[in-house]
């Protein structure tokens, strides 16, 4: 990874995107090529979206649930704004010019309802909507230049109002196209293509903002200053002028300066940090800028923001200076809510961002656990982050964990970096400077409240033997994390039901040890951590050879050598002292020397941990207490589940986390071996010895191994031995680092592993069932149905993937189903079980002879789409005679007569087109339509065979309900009659009676019947004399030519 670059010191603040509203279009449907969003607005409460059909969708923001959906049949949202003082009331605009007023009656729980419409500007385009700040009025802009203004009648301005019927009423009509609306204080600000106008509304008053006109689309906002010395002070107008100017004028429309934007624009964007990319800061890009600013809104906290098609700019107007300006591609429009910004692409694409400063962000990255952008934003941001005044959200013990989170092998430079930011951290009070020389440099510290310096010795320094002072900590671990808290008010949606849990994990994150440098401590026993790694350099460097990797037997040979040093380090505790017992009997050996060492490095730990006013006895006290707890617990947990073997054996519980600090590097090492010996379990000769052997090693070792080789040698292999599965499953159940974080939370995590997914994924299946099933579909490909088919019963799988399958567009879905098919058996494993669910029951499609029932196929199977995409997939000569098979035995007529067709089954197609009785069937673009004469008296004669059974069965009741359409003649049935008659149709109605003779069935057609035969009989003889003119008249001509050549 390169070197990053520090930005200059004058940026402060950065743009960060933390949410994914990806999957919120795609619930919405607004993802595909034919529906999209094209406006929105944002509240405190909603999310609002409208959409190219005439939808808006109400999105409430605490946890993004749709609550509401209002139809508009006259065209397309063009625009919507929510009501700044009572989130009841919202409006929106068409294409046709219709502007609507709803009143949604969320409080007494109605239903919403239109309180204000108008067409004033119908046939115009509308431009612009605002709200009243302080009533229910909305101004409307349109492409002519009209401003408008309606007023919502509610019956909370007072009885009888809401009977009241406002007229529209017409504020002004300004010179050009209304680019922009805004209202404060009973003032409405006009922005149009050439001028800016403030309009007093209670008096009628007009005047225009400056002197100088302007050509294009320029925008203008309201600025309140409600901060500080400013309280109480009238608004501010800003207005955008050409060549990155804008104008500051009051709120009379004096203009008072002129900000030039463009030189100070002559600086490289700051990268918008996403989950999706790491960021990228180029300092050579330097150009200065002549942009126009289409539109200016009021930004958190005393910011103005601006954005083109291709980049956002934040100003403060207080000192004139560019915040930030970052490059985001394709923007169309952005909403605003405080310091968020909701920003709509052309291509209908949403993205939330929020304006932070960069110890904020990093301290937000930090607990979202992404740790190469925080890393790289510290190193970006260094002189922000290193002030004390950053202390508060980002303590010093939170940078030294991030640092240990970075792995030595792929981010050795970053790690480098990050090394010197953490060298110049600055404490707390930073008014202690002048004492910091009185500690040491390697040493970082925080100044406690009562004046005491707490000392946190950097890793890896080598003057722990040369120091001799003991530094003393008065504050408890309690007050300490109250000092340095660092959970911040915007943050507070993100709490989740694990908030404790983090808390807990924090605090531990937080307290990171520092040792007492004392002169007689001794050295610890390190031999046989060396051992340990020296054996995984030498089996590592074994297993690079090709030779040996292609030959199963000796590969396992060589981990079967490396094998017994891991399971004396780091196996269970009978197998470790086992083999401690046999190595040496006689003394110490070098694995209980390193146990030792570990234990009391552990209790190390503990002792930095406690008061220094606390006696020893106390603190051992405590740590015999923590031991029974933890005995407990390990015994309540192995009652609670003591999963068995299919043998009937007990399992060994599963080790999620390891037994004891393990170096980064040796780590990483042996998550290799050992993943590869669990890979090799495959090869073995005897299914029930390498079952048994990958599930005991898999849960020894679990927190070794490498999830995602597991997880899919789990699917490829052990398909038929779910020991294997139930234990990788129970494995990432019993991890608690990510298991209960919310659905948003996971979509922060992009890009996705299947590991991280699974245990919670598993969580919300027990808890929700089907409702969650359903939603694991946006998590595809990354999860699997493979995976899901794991997890969730037969019922709830197809429920998933039926949905998976239709939230592909429609053109593509037959394709993707093949896709998943991997192996092919799964078409008719999930044929079958597509017709086995939310299906009719087979008395009511099959007689006891098992054939088909008068008009059965019409009833409605809950996963018809997937069982017709299903059947259309492509396969072999074989597998579709058993999907044939399959569709008959369980009465699924329209599948079996689409295989019937494919399989040229014309002979069993007529026969069940017949015992259906209905006629449609052979019409169909899909139907079965006879092709020979043979055929047609064929059909004729099976008409006549089973009439006499529909007959009897029209009169029964089918279902609960009778299926007789209340007709006596023959309409849409199938017998000799009506084939008749469409043969007529076809052939002629002379011809068609010749065949019915043939068959020799003898019929009394209907009056009907005979009506029809009679006009097919003028029908034909006029088609005949008109050929015949035809003919005459190609004579004809061909004659004159041949007279006149």
């Amino acid at each position: 990874m390169p070197l990053i670059p520090v930005v200059p010191e004058n940026h402060s603040h950065v743009l960060a995107e933390f949410d994914c509203l990806d999957p919120l279009l795609s619930a919405l449907r607004l993802d595909s090529g034919r529906l999209k969003c094209t406006c929105l607005a944002v509240s405190r409460k909603w999310l609002a979206l409208g959409t190219s059909a005439g939808g808006l969708h109400l999105i409430q923001r605490d946890g993004w649930k749709q609550r509401l959906i209002l139809t508009h049949k006259e065209g397309s949202i063009t625009h919507v704004a929510c009501c700044p003082h009572d989130e009841d009331f919202i409006a929106a605009a068409t294409s046709q010019g219709l502007v609507v007023v709803w009143e949604l009656q969320l409080e007494r729980r109605g239903r919403p309802e239109r309180v204000s419409v108008s067409w004033e500007h119908r046939g115009q385009a509308i431009t612009a909507l605002c709200w009243d700040t302080g009533t229910f009025r909305v101004f409307v802009g349109d492409s002519g230049g009209k401003v408008s203004c309606l007023r919502a009648g509610s019956s909370k301005l007072g009885k009888g109002s809401a009977f009241v019927i406002f007229p529209i009423q017409t504020v002004t009509t300004v010179d050009s196209k209304v680019v922009q609306l805004g209202y404060q204080d009973g003032r409405l600000l006009v922005s149009s293509l050439s001028r800016c106008y403030l309009c007093d509304t209670d008096r009628s008053k007009f005047w225009r903002v400056g002197n100088k006109e302007r050509d294009g689309e320029y925008g203008a906002c309201f600025f309140p200053q409600n901060k500080g010395l400013l309280v109480g002070q009238p608004p501010l107008l800003f207005c955008a002028r050409p060549g990155s100017r804008i104008w500051e004028a009051s709120f009379n429309g004096e203009v008072l300066s002129t900000h030039q934007f463009k030189q100070l624009l002559a600086c490289p964007p700051l990268p918008l940090i996403t989950y999706r990319n790491e960021p990228h800061y180029n300092v050579e890009q330097k150009s200065s800028q002549s942009v126009a600013f289409p539109k200016l809104l009021y930004l958190g906290d005393q910011n103005l923001l601006t954005w083109t098609d291709s980049a956002i700019y934040i100003f403060t107007p207080h000192n004139g200076q560019v915040l930030l300006w970052t490059e985001v591609k394709d923007l169309f429009d952005i909403a605003v809510y405080r310091n968020e910004l909701f920003c709509l692409h052309g291509s209908g694409h949403l993205s939330h961002l929020s304006l932070l400063s960069a110890e904020r962000c990093v301290e937000r990255l930090l607990r979202r656990e992404l740790w190469l952008l925080a890393a790289a934003l510290c190193c970006m941001f260094q002189h922000t982050i290193t002030t004390s005044k950053a202390r508060k959200s980002i303590p010093i013990d939170r940078l030294e964990h991030l640092r240990s989170q970075l792995s030595s092998t792929t981010h050795l430079d970053l790690i480098g970096q990050l090394d010197e930011v953490i060298a110049k951290l600055e404490p707390l009070d930073s008014a202690s400077s002048s004492r910091r020389s009185s500690i040491s440099s390697h040493e970082s510290f925080n100044v406690l409240d009562c004046g005491i310096y707490r000392v946190i010795s950097r890793r890896g320094s080598q003057s722990d033997d040369d120091t001799s002072s003991i530094i003393t900590q008065s504050l408890s671990e309690e007050e300490r994390l109250k000092e340095f808290g660092f959970v911040q008010e915007e943050d507070q949606v993100d709490h989740d039901s694990q908030s404790s849990e983090r808390t807990e994990a924090e605090r531990s994150e937080q307290g990171l040890q520092f040792h007492l440098p004392l002169s007689f401590r001794p050295k610890p026993p390190r031999i046989a951590l060396q051992a340990v790694k020296d054996s995984s350099c030498h089996t590592d460097s074994q297993t690079q050879d090709p030779l040996l990797l292609l030959d199963p037997v000796c590969l396992e040979e060589v981990l079967l050598e490396w094998l017994p040093v891991l399971e004396r380090i780091l196996g269970p505790a009978e197998l470790s002292s086992a083999a401690a017992a046999d190595s040496n009997l006689g003394g110490r050996g070098e694995e209980s020397m390193e146990r030792d060492y570990l234990t009391s490095h552990s209790e190390q730990q503990e002792e930095s941990f406690c008061p220094s006013g606390e006696p020893a006895e106390g603190v051992a006290q405590k740590k015999e207490e923590s031991c029974e707890l933890r005995e407990k617990d390990n015994q309540s947990d192995s009652t609670e589940k003591e999963p068995e073997l299919s043998n009937g054996s007990a399992a060994e519980p599963v080790r999620v986390v390891s037994p004891k600090p393990v170096p980064a590097d040796l780590l990483a090492d042996l998550t290799q071996l050992a993943t590869l010996y669990t890979e090799l379990s495959c090869f073995r000769n005897q299914p029930n010895e390498k079952a048994s052997g990958c599930t005991t090693f898999l849960r020894r070792y679990f927190f070794l191994l490498d999830q995602e080789r597991i997880r899919r040698m789990c699917l490829l292999c052990y398909q038929e031995q779910p020991q294997v599965q139930s234990s990788f499953t129970e494995a990432t159940l019993g991890q608690k680092g990510d298991l209960l974080r919310s659905l948003r939370s996971l979509r922060e995590l992009q890009p996705w592993s299947a590991p991280l997914l699974l245990p919670h994924l598993h969580r919300l299946y027990e808890k929700h069932g089907e409702a969650a099933v359903r939603s694991f579909s946006q998590f595809h490909p990354t999860i699997t149905p493979a995976d899901v088919m794991t997890m969730a019963q037969q019922s709830h799988f197809l429920a998933y993937l039926d949905n998976l399958v239709q939230s592909q567009v429609e053109d593509h879905r037959l394709s993707f189903l093949q896709s998943l098919l991997e192996p092919e058996s799964l078409r008719q494993d999930w044929l079958e079980l597509a017709l086995t669910h939310d299906a009719p029951q087979h008395c009511d499609t099959l007689t006891p002879d098992g054939q088909p029932r008068w008009h059965s196929h019409c009833f409605s199977w809950g996963y018809g789409r997937l069982l017709s995409l299903l059947i259309r997939l492509p396969a072999d000569l074989s597998s579709k005679q058993k999907m044939a098979e399959t569709c008959h035995s369980h009465g699924y007529w329209m599948g079996y007569l689409y295989l019937c067709h494919e399989l040229q089954c014309r002979i069993e197609a007529f026969s069940t087109i017949c015992q259906l009785g209905d006629v449609t069937l052979l019409e169909e673009p899909d139907g079965v339509e006879p092709k020979s004469w043979d055929e047609w008296k064929l059909l004729i004669k099976l008409s006549q065979q089973y009439s006499s059974v529909v007959e009897s069965e029209q009169v029964t009741e089918v279902n609960g309900s009778s299926w007789s359409n209340g007709s006596a003649d023959c309409g849409g049935k199938v017998s000799p009659e009506s084939l008749t008659l469409m043969l007529a149709r076809t052939v002629g109605p002379d011809r068609a009676l010749a065949v019915l003779e043939e068959c020799g069935v003898q019929l009394d057609f209907s009056p009907h019947s005979k009506l029809v035969f009679d006009l097919l009989r003028v029908t034909e003889k006029r088609q005949r004399w008109v050929a015949m003119i035809q003919t005459m008249l190609e004579r004809c001509d061909r004659f004159l030519w041949s007279q006149h050549a």
